[in-house]
């Protein structure tokens, strides 16, 4: 049996008169502003916050603006950049932002540590988590792997579940150098050949480091290797999902159709981004990110199904595999950490 789920939209309302950001602040997280989404004639602003700068990812997020699919589910959506998926749990935690777009495993740790937030829908269900080194660098097979330099960036959850990735592919974790940067230096010493690669999320720093050198780059995928755990998607307070489930109902709703939408228009997805943040990537790569995205929105537990919906089994995998990183405590069960109510299509 599925538990399903989505994501939640966001991005600036365009209007007839001038291309605006409408600010946070219409509506509190109950709605109290405009009402609820769907249905009443009106719209209410919506505030939500990105994992990170814009990038190939949120592709759909702005597509759907353009293309009227938040309107008609009553929504004016705002969207926001974030610097992290941490800091995104915790702006929607202090009702900063009305809802956000993050981590899973971010998420989770924050929701052990006391922040009033739940998952709503994962969209991104299969993990980007990635060993990524230039194509030429010899190395093909995660047991080339043996004796090299890769850059990690401590405490985040690919670096965190590497040593399971090694297991996974038969190598200790003694096998492989670590050198910590943050993720910005990770991409520099990679450029600069000063590590043999780095471990991120394939479908963001992969596409940059392939066009800022020139080279082809190549990914040791963990879910290759048969480890896999959720990563990002929506999140909402506690107190919106308990007062108003409607508006909740609807982004998620909307979301699912622009991520639709957007994986049958590629192009016209990411053009939708134009002009929107100044540290925004080129268009060729955001195009690429978005393809690489496409290829993570599902499990074979949910291919197939609308864009945000999540399987029991897919959840209960994720649970196992974070507490077994002791990225969360292994306490609390799917219900802790995910509504199920919001399920699109439903």
């Amino acid at each position: 049996m599925k538990k399903s789920a989505s994501v939640l939209g966001t991005i600036a309302v365009v209007t007839a008169s001038a291309l605006a950001l409408v600010g946070c602040g219409g509506s509190s997280p109950g709605g109290e502003a405009g009402g609820s989404g769907g249905g009443s004639g009106e719209l209410t602003d919506v505030t939500l916050m990105l994992n990170w700068y814009p990038y190939g990812e949120h592709a759909p997020f702005y597509y759907g603006v353009e293309q009227g699919i938040f309107e008609e589910h009553g929504i004016n959506l705002t969207i926001k950049a974030g610097q992290g998926s941490t800091k995104t749990a915790q702006a929607v935690g202090q009702k900063q932002v009305d809802f956000g777009w993050a981590d899973t495993p971010a998420v989770l740790a924050n929701i052990d540590k006391g922040v009033a937030i739940k998952s709503v829908g994962v969209f991104l269900q299969t993990t980007p988590s990635a060993v990524q080194v230039f194509s030429d660098s010899g190395i093909e097979d995660p047991k080339d792997l043996k004796g090299k330099t890769i850059a990690v960036s401590a405490g985040d959850a690919p670096t965190t579940t590497f040593p399971m990735y090694l297991e996974a592919v038969g190598l200790e974790e003694s096998d492989v150098k670590q050198q910590n940067l943050d993720a910005a230096g990770k991409v520099a010493a990679m450029l600069s050949d000063q590590v043999d690669g780095l471990i991120g999320f394939a479908h963001d720093q992969g596409p940059n480091i392939a066009a800022k050198s020139g080279k082809d780059v190549s990914y040791l995928r963990y879910s290759d290797a048969g480890l896999n755990f959720f990563s990002n998607g929506l999140i909402a307070h506690n107190d919106t999902i308990k007062d108003d489930a409607e508006l909740v109902k609807e982004l998620v709703a909307a979301t699912s159709e622009a991520f639709a939408a957007a994986q049958e228009d590629p192009e016209a997805a990411v053009a939708s981004m134009e002009g929107k943040d100044p540290q925004m990537p080129a268009k060729d790569v955001l195009l690429n990110q978005w393809q690489e995205t496409v290829k993570l929105l599902s499990t074979p537990a949910t291919e197939g199904e609308a864009p945000g919906t999540n399987a029991e089994e897919d959840w209960q995998a994720t649970l196992e595999v974070l507490a077994e990183a002791g990225l969360i405590s292994g306490d609390g069960d799917i219900d802790t950490y995910f509504d199920a109510s919001f399920a699109p299509g439903e």
